[in-house]
Order: structure tokens, then C-alpha cells, then sequence
């Protein structure tokens, strides 16, 4: 693991984001490279889509992204510490981090679904999952979303979080739990990766929910937030977020271009 950088300009108590990251000419983002197709490590080499949107990002912004390989659990903490600039792991738009952060433009579908897997003829919508054991990423929403989801279950399915969910993979496919809870994307990517293994429960049983990167709030990173947007709505309109989305999620995906209201 990658530790925190301490040298970038934001960590000051500057008033303006933007400006020490244009005067640095580097932005510092974190994330858990344990989120394919969005972050993962391929031949020792961070890859994904969040990688390469952000390179894209980083053009039209006339910088260098940098990026840091933390736990999810020490992400949200150290963004407030002001380690690094931004998280640009896949973050779920929530109401409540919205009164906690500030958050981009959404660019992929963030809908909580269910992974089985592939030969369990047992288990073929959400409900089936009753009594069974059914794992999440500690400290996520879908982790909460999972809980709130298995008490509804009769008998309640049994709700255990991971650190990361590449461990709840294999106990996945070692028969150690029954399923493993993401969204959407995430969990379609890892079916197609190893079709023998895995596959998708359909219908997702949470509501619609998107991914967008965050900042800290408050007016010093309005700037920053702003022209991260406005990069992004030019690579919305050019035609190379599509290309991305086609490439890591195999399709387009139609998600919020303004200000919108989450469901969670």
C-alpha cells in the first residue's frame, strides 16, 4: 500500500483548491484498488476505468492525477485530514454524505445487487437468499443496505463485512458464504471476468443509486469541484465517456448530468 502523501500543496490550510492544484500541477486522489472495474492492480499496474476517466479528467484540467492505493476504511477519514485532494474511488451519492462532502457529477449505475455463485441452481432472485450467509464491504453503503435488505428475509439471511470484497470472493467461490453484495456494475464486471465462477441475482434489490468521486465541503474546494464537473461534462459530450463506459462496463450507462436528489 501506497502510504499518504505529505508533500502536495493541499495540504495547507489554503482557501483555494483548485489554485494549489493548478500551481502543483499534480492532483493527489485516493482509492481502494480493490474495485474492479473502477481500480484494480492487473501485472502490478493500476488499471481501471476511474484511471483512465481520470486521465482524461487531468487534460482538460492541465494536470497530473496521482494516485494513492488506501483502505476503503481510511479514504473518507483521511480526505478530511486533508492528506490528498480527492477520493476517486467510486463513492455511492448518499443524502447523508451529501451534508458530509462534496461530490461530482455521477458517471456509473451504483444499484446494490447480489453475486452467487454460477452453479447454484437454489438461488435465482434475492429472496432465495433466506437464511444464508451473504457478505459486504465493511464501512460501505452496501454494506447498510445489505443489513437493512437481510432482515426482511425470513429467516433473515446472515449479513458478515469484509475488508475488502476480493476475500469475499473467494469465500464465495470456496462455498464459505452463499453471496457477496455490490452494486451493479461492479458485481456484472467480476461475472463476466469468470463466468464458470460467478453470476448475477437479478432483479438488483436496491434502489437506483449512482457513482460519483468527493471532496471535502466547504468553499475551498468549490473551485476544485467545479472544474472537475466541467472536464467531466466535456468528456460526457465529446463522446469518451461512452467510450470508457463501453470499454470497463461493456455498456453505456445513463446517469445524472445536473443536480439530482439520491434515493439513498
Amino acid at each position: 500500500m501506497i502510504g499518504f502523501a505529505l508533500g502536495t500543496a493541499t495540504l495547507s490550510a489554503n482557501a483555494d483548491q483548485l489554485a494549489d492544484v493548478q500551481k502543483a500541477g499534480v492532483i493527489t486522489l485516493a482509492t481502494d484498488m480493490h474495485y474492479q472495474p473502477f481500480d484494480f492492480v492487473k501485472d502490478n499496474q493500476h488499471v481501471g476505468f476511474d484511471k483512465e476517466l481520470w486521465i482524461e479528467i487531468g487534460k482538460e484540467m492541465k494536470v497530473t492525477p496521482k494516485f494513492l492505493d488506501l483502505p476503503w476504511t481510511t479514504t473518507l477519514p483521511g480526505l478530511q485530514a486533508k492528506r490528498f485532494d480527492m477520493v476517486n474511488s467510486p463513492v455511492v451519492v448518499t443524502k447523508e454524505r451529501m451534508t458530509k462532502y462534496h461530490f461530482t457529477l455521477p458517471f456509473a449505475d451504483a444499484t446494490v445487487a447480489l453475486l452467487k455463485r454460477a452453479n447454484e441452481t437454489g438461488i435465482t432472485k434475492p429472496e432465495d437468499f433466506a437464511g444464508k450467509r451473504v457478505a459486504s464491504q465493511r464501512g460501505t453503503s452496501q454494506q447498510a443496505q445489505l443489513e437493512a435488505y437481510a432482515k426482511t428475509l425470513n429467516p433473515p439471511a446472515k449479513v458478515s463485512a469484509y475488508l475488502n470484497l476480493t476475500e469475499a470472493y473467494a469465500d464465495l467461490a470456496n462455498g464459505r458464504i452463499d453471496g457477496a453484495v455490490d452494486s451493479i456494475t461492479l458485481l456484472e464486471s467480476v461475472a463476466q471476468t469468470r463466468p464458470d465462477t460467478f453470476a448475477v441475482v437479478q432483479p438488483s434489490f436496491g434502489p437506483k443509486a449512482y457513482f460519483a468521486y468527493l471532496a471535502r465541503k466547504g468553499p475551498d474546494s468549490d473551485s476544485l469541484v467545479a472544474a472537475v464537473n466541467d472536464a467531466i461534462r466535456k468528456i460526457e459530450q465529446d463522446g469518451r465517456m461512452e467510450a470508457l463506459q463501453v470499454k470497463w462496463f461493456g455498456a453505456k450507462q445513463d446517469v445524472p448530468t445536473g443536480d439530482f436528489e439520491p434515493n439513498l
